[in-house]
């Protein structure tokens, strides 16, 4: 059947109008002006940690702006190609617009995906902690390919990330492991991929080659800002330091400069070992701590303690998502039904699918509760 470009060009068009509305690019460019204002004051970098703020808002409302924009204008070379193409009866014209209509429908709807993202902490990177569940050696392997699948889901992006630390199982995999991925929108994006994994499969580890079922947590938090007012009494703390290891208990350092931080009243333990000092260490578990008892602090005064990370039990009756490779090939998100029988691209950081699909059933389970 021949593509009906007239139908399909108008329906674009509809959902960019969409996107402007949400993105309000009027409001946007008078943001844009205000930060420009800012950015040019002779006394900005009097205060280094406010210039910073101010620079990372001016950019951001900037890649916004110029998203949205650089959107229509896609739409628009898109439609003059189909009309050229038309005019002349050119069949080689119109199968290259056949391809530029796949590629521009798939990024006006992950710009609108985009728009979606208006939660009060979407824009902020991302914390990732995967823990391994139960499954023995099957979740610690288990644990250690999501995690490589979220790496390689970031580099695919251009997304920088960052591992803060990593526990290593003693037979194979890892027992949990805490990375950072640095870019607006992370938390929003990633928040969807908190819950409880669950892999079935031949299970590499066993002798006499008995499928087995492992379950992996995966929780995503907010990392929060300078300007976030959260502070935490030092006697609320209780921090040790230990030698950094690596696989099988290679020393990565000679010093004790690993530092696990617990937090007493409420229980809550962050494990930094990644970076070279103790001092550095420490400052990053702190900013995680503090990111955690934000975020907790924000759920019980919005009374949706259910919705926190901590609940993830990492067993039998609590998935989100199936992976299965045997005795069938299918990965399926159990709330929003999206799935793949290609789990080898997904495994490999081929899951925007699902995440865009995660994020459109979150706002929709908004919708229903609001």
């Amino acid at each position: 059947m021949a593509t009906d470009f007239q139908q399909e060009i108008k329906d674009l068009r509809t959902t960019m109008t969409s996107v402007r509305d949400v993105t309000d690019l009027t409001a946007l460019q008078a943001t844009i002006a205000d930060l420009e204002e800012q950015v040019a004051a002779p006394d900005l970098w009097d205060d280094q940690e406010k210039a910073q703020a101010v620079t990372s808002a001016l950019s951001r409302a900037k890649s916004e702006y110029e998203r949205v924009t650089g959107m229509d204008t896609l739409v628009d070379d898109l439609e003059a190609l189909v009309e050229m193409g038309q005019e002349e009866n050119d069949a080689e014209t119109l199968a290259e617009a056949e391809k530029e209509l796949v590629k521009v429908k798939k990024a006006v709807g992950e710009l609108e995906v985009r728009t979606l993202l208006s939660g009060e902490w979407d824009e902020r990177a991302a914390v990732v902690t995967i823990r391994a569940g139960a499954g023995g050696v099957d979740a610690a392997d288990f644990a250690e390919m999501l995690m490589r699948m979220y790496l390689r889901w970031a580099e695919r992006h251009g997304y920088p990330t960052k591992v803060m630390d990593t526990s290593y199982a003693e037979e194979a995999g890892i027992k949990s492991a805490t990375f950072e991925v640095s870019v607006p929108y992370a938390f929003g994006n990633l928040s969807v991929e908190g819950g409880t994994h669950r892999l079935v499969r031949i299970s590499p580890f066993d002798n006499q080659g008995r499928r087995q079922t492992s379950f992996v947590a995966v929780e995503v938090i907010p990392l929060i800002e300078g300007t976030d007012s959260i502070e935490i009494p030092d006697n609320d703390l209780k921090i040790d330091v230990f030698r950094s290891s690596g696989p099988g208990g290679q020393s990565v350092n000679t010093t004790d400069s690993a530092v696990r931080m617990t937090h007493l009243p409420t229980g809550t333990v962050v494990s930094m070992q990644n970076e070279k000092s103790q001092i550095q260490n420490r400052a990053a578990a702190l900013r995680v701590m503090q990111s955690r008892l934000l975020l907790l602090k924000r759920a019980e005064e919005a009374a949706v303690k259910k919705e926190m990370a901590g609940d993830v039990k990492a067993s039998w009756g609590d998935q989100m998502r199936s992976y299965v490779l045997n005795p069938y090939q299918m990965v399926k998100d159990l709330r929003t039904d999206y799935e793949t029988g290609n789990p080898t691209a997904v495994f490999d950081g081929d899951i925007d699918g699902f995440i865009e699909a995660g994020i459109r059933w979150q706002i929709a389970q908004r919708k229903a509760d609001a």
